[in-house]
């Protein structure tokens, strides 16, 4: 199934839950309202028409500081910095954040029977920053759900250890906030040697 088709066929079967969709460079996203997201979780691991049996990734974005400040485009290759060429036009270009949302919780998943993927938007305010746990479909969200809310300080409902992976328990915020200060002293832990 190519990414149109896909795109397509979750707006048949979902029509209340897609939110937008699109295919950025071949690849299929589609933004879906949070209460949406087990329902459709389920159904694309189930179905046989999709068999999304493999959660690649689960991460989110911070969308707060997103075009206030110009940074200069570049691309690393084998270490060397490469400006981009204004000569490649770029045929699909991406069409910028869900807004007004301040986070997005993006899930990738794969179909190993297949062959195809889709990525999985889901906006989240701020004020309420809270989405279903996805443990109960794919146990490998566990840790990743973990990440998300150590990192960024998106809670996920209903999962079963939701406690910080990376940072040490008295750390104090979530580091991958573009609002977090990039020079805080966190306190020291264990005994000073």
């Amino acid at each position: 199934m190519n990414a149109a088709s896909l795109i397509q066929a979750l707006r048949d079967r979902f029509p209340h839950a897609v939110q937008a969709a699109h295919s950025y460079r071949g690849d299929a996203t589609v933004l879906i309202g949070r209460e949406s997201l087990l329902e459709v979780a389920r159904t694309l691991k189930e179905d046989p028409a999709f068999q999304m049996s493999f959660l690649m990734d689960l991460t989110a974005v911070d969308f707060s500081a997103y075009g206030k400040k110009r940074s200069p485009a570049f691309f690393a290759h084998s270490g060397v910095a490469v400006k981009p060429s204004p000569e490649i036009p770029d045929e699909e270009p991406w069409p910028g954040p869900p807004a007004p949302a301040r986070f997005v919780v993006v899930c990738h998943l794969f179909s190993l029977p297949l062959k195809h993927r889709l990525r999985i938007e889901i906006p989240v305010e701020e004020a309420d920053a809270e989405v279903d746990s996805l443990t109960s479909v794919w146990a490998s969200a566990n840790w990743l759900e973990r990440e998300v809310w150590d990192m960024f300080g998106i809670r996920f409902h209903g999962h079963p250890n939701l406690k910080r992976i990376l940072m040490y328990d008295e750390f104090v915020g979530h580091p991958l906030r573009k609002d977090y200060p990039v020079n805080k002293r966190q306190p020291l832990i264990g005994p000073i040697n």
